[in-house]
């Protein structure tokens, strides 16, 4: 089956918005903990990073109840989104490897016996 512009340029406009997504959700996380924990940008980077990845290592934890309360949601949706565009980075990449593998085949001469 071969793909039209428009199919390219949908999945390329899929990716951008994953990224662009993943991108915002670091951005929302560690503005908002930079500003409710009084911490560096750093430690919030660091702690956004590891509450969207599930890791979790204990080390830093919100204190304030606003700051507990938005972690309880912020987590929901940021895992949820992340390992939806992870799923979809995932899809991508094994779609355009199968094209590439089935353009292979198809310029490869078969042995005529």
């Amino acid at each position: 089956m071969r793909k039209t512009i428009l199919d390219k340029w949908w999945a390329d406009t899929r990716l951008v918005a994953v990224v662009s997504t993943m991108l915002g959700l670091v951005a929302v996380g560690t503005v908002t903990y930079h500003y409710l924990e009084h911490w560096s940008w750093i430690s919030s980077f660091y702690f956004t990073v590891c509450t969207i990845t599930t890791v979790g290592y204990g080390d830093l934890y919100p204190t304030t109840e606003l700051s507990q309360l938005f972690t309880a949601f912020y987590a929901l949706a940021a895992v949820a989104l992340g390992l939806a565009s992870l799923a979809l980075i995932g899809t991508a990449y094994i779609t355009r490897r199968e094209e590439t593998l089935t353009k292979k085949r198809a310029s490869t001469p078969k042995d005529a016996k």
